[in-house]
């Protein structure tokens, strides 16, 4: 059908494509919906995308993804496939290349809607190791998993890292680069999820910057590299939906390339047939717009002021330590403290709703803080708050 379609396009009549159109060729649409969207032409609104996505939303993305990634210049890779944002690039990334009892070895921070896409949706399981040692990333961890037997390897990493804000510096991702390359030769095909969501979100000096795509899409014969990221974070349009699918690989040619986004596009063809184009093009509008670059400044240096306020409010309080210590965090929307011995997370997180008109995230011992969503002005209130819930607890 799609190939059929293809070719029909542009004919002085085309009765391929399933939708309806005025008598002028144009989409057939609904005032009362139409007026309420301006300046994009309507065929950018109500028909179909290809289930590919946008081609000009596609080649843009692919070019911004060498400008934010410099390293990857001269490196081939390909051109990325829109999805329904990340959640849904990690589902068909998995239809694409996890199987039944497959293990996916990730940090055992990470998140929790993981379990849902790879565990219940494909039957794999989730193989951990200790995301931190000495508040540095483990890479010996990482190790130990890929190096424990020959055969597939599936790495899940997600930096910045939900839940722990967290991003390697450029010395571990030299580390975990070269863990990786060792895995391979020694004969292991692995297979490399990289969720970006939170790209470009990093705050401190020494962190590195780029994807760790990068160093990865040309590693190896033995390893392909899939990039998962979309607008929804880097551009905050959370309720747009446009995420990007895209591959690296050592020696390859353009036509795996095609191959592999064609086996994409059929995927995502056989479960929503196409993501939103209102939202693709929508997204395109505002990356060719003037404004677009100093807009983007103005929201990054907003959640940066936000982190540095983290950072001074738990310094200011030593106190804190007595209950909690912040696990290492440096980037992206979020920070976690880890309780100290004694302390039931679940009932500190009942008692800041009850008590404290603060609502926090709880995972084992480990409070997740979304300073993202909390106001600069209100971000020492909110660590006061969590020290008096946790002193009330030990009253208690």
């Amino acid at each position: 059908i799609l190939g059929q379609t293809a070719e029909a396009k542009g004919k002085e009549i085309d009765a391929t494509v399933g939708v309806a159109l005025e008598e002028d060729g144009s989409p057939m649409r609904l005032k009362s919906i139409a007026s309420n969207i301006i300046n994009i032409n309507p065929k950018d609104i109500f028909l179909y995308a290809p289930s590919f996505g946008l081609n000009n939303l596609r080649e843009k993305w692919k070019e911004l993804i060498y400008e934010k990634n410099p390293s990857l210049n001269g490196k081939e890779i390909s051109l990325p496939v829109v999805t329904n944002a990340l959640t849904h690039g990690l589902s068909i990334a998995g239809y694409m290349f996890v199987e039944k009892d497959d293990k996916i070895i990730s940090p055992d921070l990470f998140w929790g809607n993981y379990k849902l896409v790879f565990i219940n949706a494909y039957g794999a399981t989730i193989e951990t190791f200790p995301t931190f040692v000495n508040e540095n990333f483990n890479v010996e961890g990482l190790r130990d998993k890929l190096l424990d037997d020959k055969g597939k390897k599936i790495v899940l990493l997600n930096f910045p890292n939900n839940p722990c804000g967290y991003t390697p510096t450029n010395d571990e991702v030299d580390k975990i680069v070269n863990t990786i390359k060792e895995a391979a030769e020694t004969g292991n095909n692995i297979v490399v999820l990289i969720d970006d969501a939170y790209f470009g979100l990093v705050y401190k000096d020494g962190v590195s910057k780029e994807s760790i795509f990068s160093r990865l899409s040309d590693l190896n014969e033995k390893v392909v590299a899939i990039k998962l990221d979309g607008a929804t974070k880097e551009d905050y349009v959370w309720g747009l939906r446009v995420g990007f699918v895209t591959y690296g690989m050592k020696n390859v040619t353009k036509e795996v390339y095609e191959a592999l986004e064609a086996k994409t596009a059929g995927a995502i063809r056989g479960n929503i047939s196409n993501a939103s184009n209102l939202s693709q093009s929508l997204i395109l509008n505002a990356f060719n717009s003037p404004g677009y670059n100093k807009e983007k400044n103005e929201k990054y240096n907003l959640l940066k002021r936000r982190f540095e306020a983290v950072r001074q409010a738990l310094s200011a309080h030593k106190e804190f330590e007595e209950v909690f210590e912040a696990l290492p965090y440096n980037s992206g929307y979020f920070m976690c403290v880890k309780l100290k011995d004694g302390l039931d997370a679940e009932k500190v997180r009942q008692r800041l709703l009850q008590d404290y008109n603060t609502g926090v995230i709880v995972t084992g011992n480990i409070i997740r803080l979304a300073f993202s969503a909390v106001p600069v002005d209100k971000m020492p209130k909110l660590f006061e708050n969590l020290y008096s819930a946790c002193k009330d607890e030990n009253k208690d």
